[in-house]
């Protein structure tokens, strides 16, 4: 059977206001049911993790150029001469910066779109489900 999950986990660093950073794990999920989102599980400490959840196109875009408005930013950046993708998350709650190591984050991104190819995420949705989802909701 063919799996329709992608996971990682990743070592990342919270930059925090004196320049100074924190190493973090971070876990990533991806799975063909929710084909256009990628969701990263940050490990704080001893309470349940964070959850954020990004489009997978911004992951990808931000590895080339700056992306994202408002509450979600992504870009491109060197840190101690390693490539490393940026990114900054705002919320009620704050804000943080989040510098993540390119290669790792390239080859889980890899192994995404070698489950769902960019430009065939609408043929594994069920939009029939979807809408009924949307409708019941309001």
């Amino acid at each position: 059977m063919h799996s329709t999950t992608v996971s990682a986990e990743l070592g990342l660093r919270l930059v925090v206001p004196d320049r100074t950073t924190v190493p973090l794990l971070a876990g990533l999920s991806y799975t063909a049911e929710d084909p256009y989102a990628i969701r990263m599980a940050f490990h704080v400490g001893n309470d349940e993790p964070v959850e954020w959840i990004f489009a997978r196109e911004l992951l990808t875009v931000g590895i080339v150029r700056r992306v994202g408005d408002g509450d979600v930013q992504v870009w491109p950046a060197r840190s101690d001469g390693e490539r490393t993708l940026n990114i900054s998350l705002t919320s009620p709650f704050g804000q943080a910066l989040f510098e993540v190591p390119l290669a790792p984050l390239t080859e889980f991104l890899h192994r995404t779109y070698e489950l769902v190819p960019a430009g065939r995420e609408v043929d594994f949705m069920d939009l029939d489900e979807e809408l009924t989802n949307m409708l019941w909701s309001s």
